[in-house]
């Protein structure tokens, strides 16, 4: 090839533009800053660390500064940052082909033998430069062993050598390497400054682009300078075979398979509506143009995070890259979608979006995400939920104040409680004795102004007693109390409101101290819970409407119920081993032996109550599994759904 052909031969954008000093590199001051001062102070180290996202300008970075070391034209005999001339070795170091500027790729040279050979060239001084330099790119990449065979000449290398890494993985380079060297972390450029560079190339190339076609390939670049570049020159090579040569929007877009801003926009508003039709039909359009369905959804949650952000920070406006309509809408989603909302559809979308790439039907993938946004776009938080159930059943009212008490004669008020009804309308009442009555007005949470950002205890409002509001809903029945004066008494309850789980705990943990209304002195056994103490208080609490004194005692409790079945157990099952008949069929069957003992006039009609069955499921579970139907009956009742649980 002569020399002619070599000179117009074609470099890409990102080589043919590449910065060649500190004042043609992009949104990187902070750094040129510091340099620019320790040059000036003569306060240059001996080691520096570049790290940042790919296509920052590491590598650059480290070339010029390369450069500016060794800067020499005439009378400057120094290192500068000013290169607006070039210097002696200038166009040879940026070239990479200087004899003192040694460029290293870690990534191929990861041995502890490549060290070496730099440790063992060190001594030697430059050969025309004023400094050598080393520069190892992807320097992470280093063995352990090739790291630290360079700690001690990176801490006193000695005065002509000069080390410059950069990285992509800083947390993988060592510590006791970073603390060598001054490191200067490379920022991603913003979307602005790129446009502005993109601008600069294009009235350099003689290009005619859209605002909307740069805006998409800085928004696709991520920062990245390089990236940027290169996509850039792709949509001019994509742009070149049609009409004018225009970079139009449209085509940087199909390029890109990037869905319309707009049309994720109206996604975006069908899916927090909760039209489940209108969200997969729009899929389906944006799919058809070309649209990807994973980037469909990772621009829908990109404008997502962009309507949280407005709702605190209004300068989040100032972006260039957006669009009038991202801006106008973005803005009046904010006001109207409250952040749990919001929370709980970026949680949804960051997990669609995986299942969507690693799916062998992407499209089918995307809809079902999308349908379960829509459905959960229009539902309470977990939080309102839980905060409605336990207002539903009176579990959540505050305490009377000591001066209500007082004048109620000391005696305990019962709990009652406000709450949103479940139809999601209406309002529900309750009287606090010798108090106010609360009434509570509920708001739609869907895409209403303020919904879900506003306490619910603001919907409160207090109402004179003299004259009682009209209340179009009926309201809540007075609970009915239970009188519980013995242990015997608290087991029935349990066993009327079907508590099993309650049940078994009074069975195997409850040692009973004293037991009278009011009081309850106990000793906790076995393998009981923790909260026992709580448990206690809440079931009494609810169930009497009293506030209860319940003590863990130091003294000897008797028996515990099943305690006393398992000893009358032991004593039937020894009975019946004595019995002529049952001994005949043991003697006959060596391998039988005694499940159970049951009685003629047992209260069950199986003569099981739910202590053996407990007890037969933990001593025989393969059994248990093989009978379980048998033994629990109809697994529709509640009181065998729980006990089933409580086995599991």
């Amino acid at each position: 090839m002569s020399d002619s052909s070599a000179d117009t031969e074609y470099r890409v954008l990102a080589r043919k533009y590449r910065p060649t000093n500190f004042d043609d590199l992009i949104g990187q001051e902070p750094m040129v800053r510091t340099l620019s001062n320790a040059f000036a102070a003569n306060r240059i180290a001996q080691a520096y660390m570049l790290t940042g996202v790919r296509g920052v300008g590491k590598t650059t970075t480290a070339r010029i500064l390369a450069r500016a070391l060794n800067y020499e034209l005439g009378d400057v005999q120094q290192p500068t940052l000013d290169l607006s001339k070039p210097g002696v070795h200038c166009t040879s170091i940026m070239e990479g082909s200087h004899v003192d500027v040694i460029e290293m790729d870690a990534a191929s040279h990861t041995g502890i033998a490549d060290i070496r050979e730099i440790i063992a060239s060190v001594r030697y001084k430059p050969v025309s430069a004023r400094y050598k330099v080393y520069i190892i790119d992807e320097v992470h990449m280093l063995s352990t062993a090739a790291f630290n065979g360079l700690l001690k000449t990176l801490e006193e290398p000695p005065e002509h050598v000069k080390f410059i890494f950069a990285t992509t993985e800083i947390r993988k380079v060592p510590i006791t390497v970073l603390s060598r060297c001054q490191r200067f972390d490379l920022r991603r450029v913003e979307a602005a400054e790129l446009a502005n560079n993109l601008k600069f190339i294009a009235g350099k190339e003689g290009v005619d682009v859209e605002d909307g076609a740069l805006a998409m390939i800085c928004r696709a670049a991520e920062g990245s300078v390089r990236d940027a570049q290169s996509l850039f020159d792709q949509a001019i090579a994509h742009a070149a075979g049609q009409g004018d040569g225009k970079v139009l929007a449209d085509d940087v877009r199909d390029m890109l398979g990037l869905a319309d801003r707009a049309k994720v926009i109206d996604l975006f508003e069908h899916v927090m509506a909760g039209d489940i039709s209108a969200a997969l039909t729009e899929l389906k359009s944006q799919y058809d143009v070309g649209a990807e369905p994973a980037t469909v959804l990772t621009d829908l949650a990109e404008f997502l995070h962009f309507v949280t952000t407005l709702r605190y920070v209004d300068s989040a406006l100032n972006d260039p890259s957006l669009s009038e309509a991202e801006k106008v809408r973005g803005k009046q989603f904010s006001e109207t979608l409250s952040p749990r909302i919001l929370g709980r559809a970026w949680q949804m979308l960051l997990k669609g979006i995986s299942e969507v790439q690693s799916s062998p039907r992407p499209l089918a993938a995307a809809d079902m995400v999308l349908v379960r946004l829509t459905h959960a776009a229009d539902l309470p938080t977990p939080d309102d939920l839980i905060r409605t159930m336990t207002q539903e059943s009176g579990g959540q009212v505050s305490k009377p104040s000591s001066a209500s008490s007082a004048s109620a004669g000391g005696s305990a008020t019962p709990p009652s409680s406000a709450g949103i009804s479940p139809d999601g309308g209406g309002a529900k009442m309750q009287r606090v004795a010798n108090g106010p009555t609360l009434v509570v007005d509920h708001q739609p949470t869907a895409l209403t102004q303020g919904s879900g950002n506003e306490n619910p205890a603001a919907h409160l409002r207090a109402v004179p007693d003299a004259e009682p509001p009209v209340i179009q809903s009926q309201p809540n029945p007075l609970p009915e109390f239970e009188t519980i004066n013995s242990f015997d008494d608290l087991l029935n309850v349990a066993e009327r409101k079907r508590d099993i789980r309650f049940k078994l705990l009074l069975r195997n943990n409850f040692s009973e101290v004293s037991f009278e209304p009011g009081k309850i002195e106990f000793q906790p056994v076995g393998n009981a819970p923790k909260d026992i103490v709580q448990i206690l208080d809440a079931r009494l609490h609810d169930w009497t409407g009293k506030r209860w004194q319940v003590v863990v005692s130091e003294q000897q409790g008797s028996a515990t119920i099943k305690e006393v079945e398992s000893a009358t157990r032991e004593q039937n099952f020894a009975d019946a081993e004595i019995d002529p008949v049952v001994a005949a069929v043991l003697n006959t069957f060596p391998k039988s032996k005694i499940l159970d003992v049951r009685f003629p006039d047992a209260d069950s009609e199986d003569g099981l109550d739910i202590a053996q069955v407990q007890d037969a499921a933990l001593e025989n579970p393969d059994e248990f599994e093989d009978q379980e139907d048998g033994i629990m009956g109809d697994k529709s009742d509640p009181g065998a759904a729980d006990l089933d649980d409580y086995f599991e």
